[in-house]
């Protein structure tokens, strides 16, 4: 009786385990960069830059994980192998959808090494993890290839563009003005980042405009910061190229705020403040555009905590060849480090409001989802947006499977109630 229990329990055991092969090229067609698609834990910014630019190249795990991601629209068997290579013969172990194989590397040039055949039973992303024991042997790893039922489909992973792909996709809210609002002077918001998505690198852009943007960022683990910046007329990325009477310049600024210039995506005025922010609470934030005569706009930004309990002064910047008022108000969330490309983040952003040049405030309920080149182009799928109440939310980042489509329109439900300012006590 035992030993037919044993041989029962050995079928069973060999019929989940995955099956292990020898695969060739062309059982293989599709071919994953390391580069843009897989994450090694542990790595700071600089460390990451490397794996941006050569892959996973000489890499001595020492039991850390490299952890190689993309998405499957269909299911089935897939074969996986990866092009690598070992300074010296050494073992990793390799993890898929919970199954596990040993692997042995023994080439010293990059070629083929069949890992084994899994099956998926779920459309979406999905994580290649390998593992090594120790750091005895330098390992290249350069492609992840993938074949078989499961990729008969559509596969999304990055193709191209690796930085902007390791980055990940961001996403956009455009906040819908109601069509008996006046001109607007005024634009309210606010932002709640729900405790444990306060991801280093993310970049929680409350009060968009045409002309610049307002938001907090966390820029590393004791530093966190308040940013507005207003955008030069004159389009460069290098902002020593701005002709004087086309720079952003700056008329009055709050306590602790730095200003400077800024360039790389376009170029103008940019000002923040270091403050650490908590998750978990609700941030306000305001932002006036107002004509200042002479073909110039003055854009003034405010933001409070309710820790201070105050409306306080981040900066106040004059554009000149602008004459305008608030111009397509929206908000985004982004991340900027590459490192924390595949940990998701989140932000909840609600009671959005413009007061117009007549005296009236006018609630915004509707908002249009949009998402940038990353997400288009299908690099990434992990983006997200919607409505949770009285909230819009945004989400990216991580590999999580579940996007919402690009071009959606949401509507959370209303406050009803408008923010109370007395504007003459602004600083």
């Amino acid at each position: 009786m035992k030993k037919s229990i044993l041989a029962l329990l050995l079928l069973f055991t060999m019929g989940c385990a995955p099956k292990a092969e020898k695969f060739t090229t062309e059982e293989l067609p599709i071919a994953i960069p390391t580069k843009g698609n897989t994450w090694i834990e542990g790595l700071d910014s600089q460390q990451d830059r490397a794996l941006l630019d050569n892959g996973v190249k000489n890499w001595n795990p020492n039991k850390a994980t490299a952890k190689t991601y993309f998405y499957t629209k269909a299911i089935g068997e897939i074969k996986i192998g990866m092009k690598a290579k070992a300074a010296n013969t050494t073992t990793v172990n390799v993890s898929f959808n919970g199954e596990r194989k040993t692997v042995k590397l023994s080439n010293t040039e990059l070629e083929l090494v069949s890992i084994a055949s899994f099956n998926i039973e779920k459309p979406g992303y999905h994580t290649l993890e390998i593992t090594g024991d120790d750091n005895s042997s330098s390992i290249d790893i350069s492609e992840i290839l993938i074949g078989g039922a499961a990729t008969e489909e559509k596969v999304y992973f990055a193709k191209d563009d690796f930085y902007w792909g390791r980055r990940g996709p961001s996403v956009h809210l455009t906040y819908q003005v109601p069509e008996e609002a006046s001109d607007v002077l005024y634009f309210y918001n606010e932002i709640n980042v729900p405790a444990g998505e306060d991801v280093l690198g993310s970049y929680f852009m409350a009060n968009g405009f045409v002309e610049g943007y307002f938001g907090i960022q966390v820029n590393g683990a004791d530093e966190r910061r308040i940013l507005f910046s207003v955008w030069s007329p004159f389009k460069t990325d290098n902002p020593k190229e701005i002709p004087e009477d086309q720079q952003i310049k700056m008329l009055k600024k709050g306590d602790g705020v730095y200003t400077a210039e800024f360039g790389n995506e376009g170029s103008g005025g940019q000002s923040y403040r270091k403050y650490m922010w908590k998750a978990g609470t609700s941030y306000r934030f305001l932002l006036k555009a107002e004509p200042a005569g002479n073909n110039s706009t003055d854009y003034t930004a405010y933001f409070f905590a309710p820790e201070i309990g105050e409306w306080e002064l981040i900066a106040s910047f004059r554009r000149p060849k602008t004459d305008t008022y608030v111009m397509r108000p929206h908000s985004f969330l982004e991340n900027f480090h590459t490192e924390t490309g595949n940990q998701s983040r989140k932000g909840l952003y609600s009671n959005q409001w413009v007061y117009d040049t007549k005296g009236n405030w006018h609630e915004m309920t509707t908002a249009k989802f949009t998402a940038d080149a990353t997400a288009r182009k299908e690099s990434r799928m992990d983006y997200a947006g919607g409505a949770e109440g009285t909230s819009f939310f945004m989400k990216n980042c991580g590999f999580f499977t579940g996007w919402t489509p690009i071009d959606s329109m949401i509507e959370r439900e209303p406050l009803g109630v408008a923010p109370k300012i007395d504007f003459s006590l602004l600083p």
